[in-house]
């Protein structure tokens, strides 16, 4: 309790999470430990000297190309081409413009910025009330870290070591379900609300689209296909995906100039530098844990209770849930995990089953104030209170809490595909 107590104190402080995690170790084993200093600085190296930690930063900066280079302008295109005559068109068109983009950025708040900004005034513009457009890309940009690749699942892998590529593939079926939920939830509700449609698109401006936006969606067969084919390993296809996204970026699309690819490098190398930071202090924090038997302590007492999985993973959701109103994805992924995945491999439960349960949660969490990382970015873009974005993000949020039930209880949405690819047995 003394290790919990210490965290949530200096969190309350409003000190930065990554620092109140290492504040927090240190503070504890030199005080109320006798664990040598050699022991924490070889747990330092040998933590992050782990292969998949290098995907994150060549997924960010493939993000951060895609961000800057036009991919997202393309894909709106695309997709209102698509479905736009639907009711709630260009609405549904911003639902599968964010499921396209997470396939290939990885990474929420980039998926909100780059759809956002580009479809939200021409939403406004064609007659949608702002409350509408904005509830629908905050919460369907959390798709970011659902859909693969996701930078939160390869935290997840480093922390439990389970395969990314397993992760990777279970998230696919997840993330189309509730981009179609989504979707179905703005469809219900403009043809309620009797909001504009957009003429149907003929085949010529489809193919138009598609052929505009297909160097980008050829991204996703880049990854996907590589990783399930074997040619590279995730951590290879995030390279892999940075050289591509640079590549069309630059000479391809040409909508991101030379000069300004120094100033995407620094933002990756800045974000990069924050994530890995966090990584370091939140295995400090793992090994602080394992040492005290924390997480055994807590398997054995939840296994003696008799609390089987349905119990387990519904107080599992309702923690992660109470996590995600103070930490972001990253933080509460590396924390958590330790704690609850010995006690999840205890109760048999799958580790990517959980893996992707986890995440869902985070999706959740992102969505709602006072933290939801997702709402400040909307509320910049769309320049409205975060009360007021807190209400218009309601019908979408419970459709995703209607989901997080479905895919908590129905584990073979999750591990259909990557034990049909022969990734799990």
């Amino acid at each position: 309790m003394i290790i919990f107590a210490l965290l949530v104190a200096l969190m309350l402080t409003g000190m930065p999470i990554s620092i109140s995690l290492g504040l927090t170790v240190l503070t504890f084993l030199y005080t109320l430990t006798d664990v040598p200093i050699e022991a924490v600085a070889l747990k330092l190296f040998t933590g992050i000297e782990k292969f998949e930690i290098m995907a994150i930063p060549f997924f960010i900066l493939a993000g951060n190309f895609l961000t800057h280079g036009g991919v997202a302008r393309r894909m709106i295109n695309f997709a209102t081409a698509m479905v736009g005559h639907f009711y709630g068109g260009l609405g549904l068109g911003g639902v599968l413009a964010c499921a396209l983009f997470a396939a290939v950025s990885g990474s929420s708040p980039a998926t909100v910025v780059a759809i956002g900004s580009i479809l939200l005034p021409a939403m406004v513009k064609a007659g949608f009330p702002k409350r509408f457009g904005a509830g629908i890309i905050t919460t369907s940009g959390a798709l970011g870290i659902l859909i693969p690749p996701s930078i939160v699942l390869v935290m997840y892998a480093v922390s439990t070591s389970t395969s990314v590529g397993a992760l990777f593939m279970a998230g696919v079926i997840p993330g189309l379900i509730l981009a179609f939920m989504l979707g179905f939830t703005t469809w219900y509700r403009a043809r309620k609300f009797n909001y504009p449609r957009q003429p149907r698109a003929s085949m010529g401006a489809r193919w138009r689209a598609f052929r505009e936006s297909v160097w980008g969606l050829l991204l996703i067969v880049v990854v996907m296909g590589g990783i399930y084919s074997g040619i590279f390993t995730p951590t290879e296809a995030a390279a892999m995906s940075a050289v591509y996204a640079f590549l069309i970026a630059v000479f391809v699309y040409r909508d991101l100039k030379l000069r300004d690819v120094p100033k995407v490098l620094l933002n990756s190398a800045n974000m990069s530098a924050m994530l890995l930071y966090i990584i370091t202090n939140a295995i400090l924090f793992s090994f602080l844990m394992t040492h005290e038997n924390i997480p055994q302590e807590m398997a054995n007492w939840m296994l003696s209770q008799g609390l089987g999985v349905i119990g387990f993973l519904l107080i599992a959701n309702v923690l992660l849930l109470l996590a995600g109103n103070f930490m972001e994805p990253s933080s509460i992924v590396l924390i958590m995990a330790p704690i609850l995945f010995p006690i999840a491999i205890g109760l048999g439960i799958d580790p990517v089953h959980f893996g992707i349960v986890m995440v869902v949660n985070m999706e959740v969490g992102m969505c709602h104030p006072p933290v939801g990382l997702n709402l400040y970015v909307a509320s910049g873009i769309a320049r409205m209170g975060i009360t007021e974005l807190t209400i218009a993000v309601w019908p979408w949020l419970l459709t995703m809490l209607v989901f997080l039930a479905l895919v908590t209880y129905v584990p073979i949405i999750s591990l259909w595909l990557p034990r049909s690819l022969g990734m799990l047995s």
